[in-house]
């Protein structure tokens, strides 16, 4: 079954860290363009970050410049989100997605394939 499997959520304290992993079931990275989604309850799904397929150009929403980081490891063909700083406002359900584009977008169309979600919560 073709699918990806997300892990690494959880509960922190503001300032915190966490990584959350994205790792497919049944196909290859390599090929594929990464993003990672969110949507916070009541909140409509935004994106967050991208990475592309063809020269690993990223994308980071405003919001979170500066404090995430998304990457991806050929050998373990899994991809990471880093969250640093976090704030109670990043407190969400996290999603990540694949889709086989050259290129890096915030657009939920171009993904194929989606993660379960993952709880990132925020809170003292």
């Amino acid at each position: 079954q073709v699918q990806l499997v997300e892990s690494g959520g959880g509960l922190v304290e503001p300032g915190g860290s966490l990584t959350l992993s994205c790792a497919p079931s049944g196909f290859s990275l390599d090929y594929y363009s990464m993003a990672w989604f969110r949507q916070a309850p009541g909140k409509e799904r935004e994106g967050v970050a991208c990475a592309s397929a063809s020269d690993h150009t990223t994308y980071y929403t405003d919001s979170v410049k500066g404090r995430f980081t998304i990457s991806r490891d050929v050998l373990k063909n899994t991809a990471f989100l880093q969250m640093n700083s976090l704030k109670s406002e990043d407190t969400a359900v996290y999603y990540c997605a694949a889709g086989r584009v050259p290129f890096c977008a915030i657009d939920r169309g171009m993904y194929k394939y989606w993660g379960q979600g993952a709880q990132v919560t925020v809170s003292s």
